[in-house]
Order: C-alpha cells, then structure tokens, then sequence
C-alpha cells in the first residue's frame, strides 16, 4: 500500500523541479571600488546592544555588542556607483546590508531602533551613532 503513495507524490515533486531556473551567481568579494566607512556605535545606556544587520529577508546577523560605557566597531564598504552598504564575511565576500538596526541585548528585536545609512554617512567618511536606553526603549542619534 505504502508504494501506491509514493510514486504519485514523486510524480508531483518533479513537475515543480522543472519550473526552478537554476542561474550562477557571482558573489563580490574583496574592496576593489568600494569605500571604507567605519561605524562607531557608542552605548550611554545601562543595559548592554545587539547591533544587527539583515543581509537578506530571509538572513540576519548580529554584528556587534557593546555593553554600558563602551562602543563598539564595524568595518562597513559603501559602493559609490550603486549606494549600497556591505560587510565581507570571512571569505571576504560582500554581504550587502539591507537594513542595520541595534537593541537591548536582553530584547534584541522588540527594542530595535534602526540605523539610517545613506549616501551622506557614506561622504563623511564614517558612522557615529550614540545610542541610550530609557524606560525599555532605545533611542540612537
């Protein structure tokens, strides 16, 4: 009985296979073209940030912490020609950053703040945000 069901469900999956177009990509690695823009986040608040950076809907990455009286660092590459923000991976491959957003750390996501990058930070050569925290909300300037 058991071998009547799997080939007409075996049968279905394959008629999906033939509707994904499988395409190479080419992942851009290393900093040719693009500029360095450091970020500086600096914590004035009493609890420790999770900074975190989406690269993706379906992909998200903490990328720094900074706990009360620190700041923390991240190296970001701007691409002059398309307006994009990047951070290499280990492979030094660029993972472009869709959004960039910090939290609690004890409340990462339902605190989040975002982090505006634009073509001006990226002029001014760097990032500086200060972020404080009041009454479990987080305000970064």
């Amino acid at each position: 009985m058991v071998v009547r069901y799997i080939l007409p469900i075996a049968l279905a999956f394959t008629s999906f296979a033939s509707a994904v177009e499988l395409r190479h990509i080419t992942v851009r690695t290393g900093t040719d073209g693009l500029d360095r823009v450091p970020l500086t986040i600096s914590n004035a608040g009493r609890e420790a940030l999770s900074c975190n950076a989406d690269f993706a809907h379906w992909y998200s990455a903490t990328i720094a912490t900074a706990a009360p009286g620190r700041s923390a660092s991240v190296e970001l590459w701007f691409d002059p020609k398309t307006g994009t923000f990047a951070i290499l991976n280990d492979k030094r491959e660029n993972l472009p950053v869709e959004r960039l957003w910090c939290g609690l750390a004890s409340q990462a996501y339902a605190t989040r703040v975002q982090i505006a990058l634009d073509r001006t930070s990226a002029a001014k050569g760097q990032v500086a945000v200060t972020c404080s925290s009041a009454d479990d909300r987080l305000a970064c300037r």
